[in-house]
């Protein structure tokens, strides 16, 4: 069969993201700020305190840092040396969950199991030493409040999570309980940091210029150094930094495909940004669009992130991975010209992604600078469509210099692949 032209071009259309289409939505990410910043009850991104500035990049000594954002659970034991020197002295981790022998975060676990579980880990990283003191920062990636640097108390488990009697709770108390089980009494918990508020701070530390830090990987999420805020519980420098859970940022025009995935999601009229941008849902756009395109509407073809790159890379004359994949996914072995269809799509949502990822930092970086001059800056994006999904990295600094001009020179993206550990540590080194 070969797509009809009409309607492949009416599809590829919906995923355009025009120059000024990005100036709106940067300038709307910017107008949340501001409201946010007023009361964050009037924006769609939450503002949430980290009670955290920058390092001074001059932290040192040892730290552990416990790594908690998901189902495998790290822990690390880090020397900083300064001036962004560090080492990793130790590094044990485990999965919480191992099928027909153990299961910490299903319902019929409990709280005391998974944070012993923890305590465990925390034991294996210090060699079984009880004597010597350590501080501890936790990376605690899941909905919390926060009032101080140390105290997150959990709202709601997210990523299928449902252990029970941990929600509303202050999840350094359950761990410290758990190290007193243990007989650790010389770990002490000081600090509790989101994965983005991580990435930031790992980033800063090696290079002072960094005022923004992102996750971009199957979930979407941003954090900035908010210079107007001085609270007496922050520690570190310049301003604090603000966890945005922008993936929740609603002010964006969605397409009819990303309209029909939301009403059938899980949680409709919710986190619009991530499911514009993140992996987790490109290759579900990108499933509804091929399925209307071979007159299937409604059919899911399962197609993942992992396709869409390997298809993008695909040069091959005749395509030959990317038939194979589509042949996989669809039950179709599709002609070259449409097969070349479908690659070109696969990359209009991909571009679409980081040029709208780009406009978040755009308003950031506008909110910044206020009626100032843009400073020079890096942005530290961890997550594996940043490292890994071709086409990313060019378009974000296309998108840059659209929306910038001249002061996109000022601004970079940088990789910092495992800022959770490392950030972690730091935090407990400015805690203390």
């Amino acid at each position: 069969m070969a797509f009809d032209e009409k309607i492949f071009q009416s599809v590829i259309t919906e995923f355009e993201a025009t120059t000024e289409m990005l100036r709106e939505v940067a300038a709307n990410f910017r107008q949340d700020l501001k409201l946010g910043l007023a009361n964050p009850d009037n924006s769609s991104l939450r503002m949430l305190k980290s009670y955290v500035g920058l390092p001074s990049g001059k932290e040192t000594g040892e730290y552990l840092a416990l790594d908690f954002g998901g189902t495998n659970v790290r822990v690390s034991r880090i020397k900083l040396n300064g001036n962004g020197d560090f080492e990793i002295l130790k590094r044990v981790g485990e999965p919480l969950i191992v099928e027909g022998e153990y299961d910490y975060i299903g319902k019929n676990s409990t709280a005391e199991q998974m944070f012993d579980f923890l305590a465990k880990l925390i034991d294996e990283s210090i060699d079984g030493d009880h004597e010597t003191k350590f501080y501890l920062g936790h990376t605690f990636s899941f909905p919390s409040t926060q009032d101080d640097l140390n105290n997150a108390r959990l709202i709601i488990w997210t990523k299928e999570f449902a252990t029970p009697g941990v929600e509303g709770e202050v999840v350094n108390d359950l761990l410290t309980a758990a190290l007193k089980r243990r007989g650790i009494n010389n770990v002490e918990p000081v600090a509790v940091i989101n994965d983005t508020v991580a990435v930031l701070l790992s980033a800063a530390y090696k290079n002072s210029e960094t005022y923004i830090g992102s996750i971009y990987a199957t979930g979407h999420n941003t954090c900035y150094l908010e210079p107007s805020i001085h609270d007496p519980k922050c520690f570190g420098q310049g301003g604090m930094i603000l966890n945005l859970e922008s993936g929740g940022f609603m002010k964006l025009t969605p397409n009819r495909f990303d309209m029909e995935f939301d009403r059938k999601s899980e949680k409709p009229g919710e986190q619009r940004n991530e499911k514009m941008v993140s992996g987790r849902y490109m290759g579900e756009l990108l499933s509804m669009a091929v399925a209307e395109l071979l007159d299937e509407k409604g059919k899911e073809y399962g197609f993942t992130s992992i396709d869409m790159s390997m298809m993008i890379l695909d040069e091959t004359p005749q395509l030959e991975k990317a038939t194979e994949i589509i042949a996989n996914r669809t039950g179709k072995t599709l002609e070259v010209g449409d097969v070349e269809k479908i690659k070109q799509l696969t990359s209009a949502i991909v571009i679409r992604s980081a040029r709208l990822v780009t406009c978040s930092f755009v308003g950031i970086i506008w909110q910044r600078a206020g009626e100032g001059a843009i400073e020079k800056q890096h942005i530290a994006i961890d997550g594996s469509v940043y490292e890994k999904m071709p086409l990313v990295k060019e378009n974000i600094a296309k998108a840059l210099s659209e929306l910038l001009g001249e002061d996109a020179a000022k601004v970079d993206t940088v990789l910092d692949n495992g800022g959770s550990g490392l950030g972690a540590a730091i935090a407990a080194a400015m805690a203390v």
